[in-house]
């Protein structure tokens, strides 16, 4: 890989850590705001949404990892 690619490639990378910190971010918000529901919330449409959004945002976070560190 040339120089130019390279430098490309560590850009890329460096936007991809910072997407996935701020990812990290908001899943800990969404985490945050499911935990402070009453439990009969949590258990219901609106909390079963709320863990899906969470469970995406971890794969999410899980691909770009991944990703990332298949450049290191």
């Amino acid at each position: 890989m040339n120089n130019t690619r390279r430098k490309i490639l560590d850009e890329l990378v460096e936007r991809l850590e910072e997407v996935k910190a701020r990812l990290e971010e908001v899943r800990q918000d969404e985490e945050e705001s499911y935990d402070n529901l009453p439990e009969a919330f949590q258990e219901g449409s609106r909390g079963e949404r709320m863990q899906e959004a969470i469970s995406r945002m971890e794969d999410a976070f899980e691909a770009i990892d991944g990703l990332t560190e298949a450049r290191e």
